[in-house]
């Protein structure tokens, strides 16, 4: 992992959270070299133990352009639960509306949730 072009962006929250570092690094590298995402940020979350990532998300619609998006990685043998959820929403300033919570696994798949802050009625 250290001889990874990512890794010097990720060292210094890696070595502070090493337990969730093997999640973030997977999803780090997803969302830069996979989904193509923009002006990437690495968000250290103290109160949660680990740190999301902010960036810009390509969009199909000409009519828009990116829009910003904060992932907190996580892996699926972890225990989320609502007071986990609730102090991810606090420590970000501004309190963002949603957030999606990437879950990975050993095999490489990752699955992002949307997460809402409150009750959200779903689109129509």
């Amino acid at each position: 992992m250290q001889k990874h072009p990512s890794h010097a962006v990720l060292s210094q929250v890696l070595a502070k959270y090493p337990a969730t570092g093997g999640a973030l690094f997977q999803v780090y590298n997803d969302l830069t070299l996979a989904q193509r995402w923009s002006d990437v940020q690495v968000l250290d979350l103290p109160a949660c133990g680990r740190a999301a990532i902010k960036g810009k998300r390509p969009t199909t619609d000409t009519d828009q352009g990116p829009s910003v998006c904060i992932v907190v990685p996580c892996s699926l043998s972890e225990s989320i639960s609502t007071s986990w959820l609730r102090a991810v929403f606090t420590s970000l300033e501004p309190s963002p509306t949603e957030i999606y919570v990437a879950i990975t696994t050993e095999d490489t798949s990752t699955v992002y949730y949307k997460i809402s802050q409150g009750i959200v009625k779903p689109p129509v």
